[in-house]
């Protein structure tokens, strides 16, 4: 393959990663909202108890995620705008709201972050979990349950930085990453889904 075909195969497979990463996910990312808050959500029976388990949870795999992802910046130009993309934070102050008492426990087993491609797959799952945390604000907003600023933490912004991911991943992706990237997202989701319903 000549180097204009390289350049050509290059620009044809990235925009083809988030069709890749939508399609092989969509079953890890069904499995993840069998866990008992969602199910309380779509049932309407969510409570503030509900809200702060999974928010426990969520902060089990988030904190050590987004540690991964500061050792890592530097691999990131300032474009990724890495800084607003954290959300650990939110989630402390939202069980402080719920009256959550004591430290949340780490998840047990992490996806491999240590590359930047690891973390491009793991970016892809949180980011994208912005998109349903404005339905969930809502949500609960409506349920009278405080404890909401992780889910509603980018309001406004939570469009256009999605748009914004998407496009630098779709530009950072290659074919010699795209395997890489698809097998983070897929391993994030797994364990998202073995943090948040444990056995």
């Amino acid at each position: 393959m000549n180097s204009t075909q390289n350049v050509m195969a290059s620009s044809a497979a990235s925009p083809a990663i988030l069709s890749r990463l939508r399609l092989e996910t969509r079953p890890f990312h069904d499995a993840v909202e069998t866990n008992r808050f969602n199910q309380a959500l779509t049932a309407g029976t969510v409570t503030a108890a509900h809200t702060a388990v999974f928010l426990a949870r969520m902060y089990g795999f988030v904190q050590p995620y987004e540690a991964a992802l500061r050792r890592h910046a530097a691999a990131f130009g300032p474009e990724w705008q890495l800084e607003q993309r954290y959300r650990g934070h939110l989630i402390l102050e939202d069980l402080a709201r719920l009256g959550y008492s004591g430290t949340p426990p780490l998840c047990p087993a992490m996806p491999p972050l240590e590359t930047r491609a690891q973390l491009l797959g793991a970016m892809y799952v949180l980011e994208g979990s912005t998109l349903g945390g404005q339905v969930i604000a809502r949500q609960l907003g409506a349920a009278g349950i405080a404890g909401r600023t992780f889910f509603a933490g980018r309001a406004e912004r939570t469009g256009p930085l999605w748009k914004q991911f998407t496009q630098l991943l779709e530009a950072a992706a290659t074919p010699e990453t795209a395997d890489t990237i698809a097998a983070s997202a897929v391993h994030t989701f797994q364990t998202l889904a073995a943090c948040l319903t444990p056995e």
